[in-house]
């Protein structure tokens, strides 16, 4: 027994370190906390987090509520854990566990993560009174599973999530820090998951000497700022700048959040080294993962920090 404690001990050690080491570049994994009373958490790895990510940006695209977008995450929690599966009962798929038999889409279709979390929102706003259900109702009046009440126990943990992509929540994500990304690429992402409108606020970024390494320079691109900002190793990283609308109210608010954290979630697999949105910052491999207050505030450029990002804007950079 003794012996067996020990050895567990050490792999739990084993696992802190690579969490923990190097400043949050071990083992990479996400974790959304709530902030309200009690901070709840829930861990998952990069690749749940991004569709996790997906999935809210694509209910927040479509302008539903909180709800709408936890029940849509309770649901794939269950069907999937929130991975885009090639397979499952019968000829069931994706994230959602849908079904081409039953009308749901191609299997291309099913497996994109985009496709299958727009089409069962659609199925789910046809629901009566969806909102004021019970979330194994709701959920089970799209899905028709054979074990409805499945969908109950992720309920506290896909409210976290919907926080961490709206509001009252936050979505950190730790690992090395990405080696190379390609802002193209990224906003091709942003604009499937959050529709075209938004890249129409992007703005143009000119290339800063402020940072570590000097150098300027100017990028512009359709849709989207590439600027030649600094990063820490005095290499330039392409930037993608996304304007908000202003005055745009909470559900501006709501959006601006969305997408900086869906940049993180999807961080490792688009290489983003950075996001800065509203006074906080988040670097990869630094810091445990988590956001850092930069200073100032909603319209200030804060400490002079040359990433840091004003109040009416998202600023996504690429690693190179």
């Amino acid at each position: 027994m003794a012996v067996g404690l020990l050895v567990l001990f050490a792999v739990i050690g084993y696992f802190a370190v690579q969490r923990y080491s190097n400043g949050g570049a071990g083992a990479p994994y996400c974790t959304a906390t709530s902030t309200a009373a009690g901070g709840q958490k829930y861990e998952m790895t990069p690749e749940q987090a991004a569709n996790a990510a997906t999935i809210a940006a694509v209910g927040i695209s479509k302008g539903l509520p909180d709800r709408a977008v936890t029940i849509a995450l309770a649901t794939a929690m269950q069907e999937s854990a929130l991975r885009n599966l090639d397979h499952g009962d019968r000829d069931s798929l994706g994230l959602f566990q849908q079904r081409p038999s039953m009308g749901w889409g191609t299997p291309e279709q099913i497996t994109d993560p985009v496709y299958s979390a727009g089409i069962f929102y659609d199925h789910l706003v046809d629901v009566p009174g969806y909102s004021r259900l019970p979330l194994t109702v709701a959920a089970q009046k799209v899905q028709r599973s054979g074990y409805p009440q499945a969908y109950a126990k992720h309920e506290t943990d896909a409210t976290v999530l919907t926080a961490a992509f709206g509001e009252g929540g936050v979505l950190s994500c730790s690992g090395p820090a990405p080696l190379k990304g390609d802002p193209e690429k990224v906003k091709a992402e942003l604009a499937r998951a959050f529709g075209k409108e938004a890249l129409a606020g992007a703005g143009t970024g000119a290339g800063a000497g402020t940072g570590t390494g000097g150098g300027s320079g100017a990028g512009t691109a359709a849709g989207g700022a590439e600027a030649g900002r600094t990063g820490p190793g005095g290499t330039a990283e392409p930037e993608v700048t996304l304007r908000l609308k202003r005055d745009g109210g909470p559900a501006e608010e709501r959006r601006g959040r969305a997408m900086a954290h869906w940049a993180v979630a999807r961080s490792h697999e688009l290489g983003i080294a950075r996001v800065s949105y509203r006074g906080d910052g988040w670097t990869g491999g630094q810091a445990r993962g988590a956001w850092q207050r930069k200073g100032g505030g909603p319209g200030t450029s804060g400490d002079g920090d040359p990433h840091h990002a004003l109040g009416d804007e998202v600023r996504i950079f690429i690693a190179r």
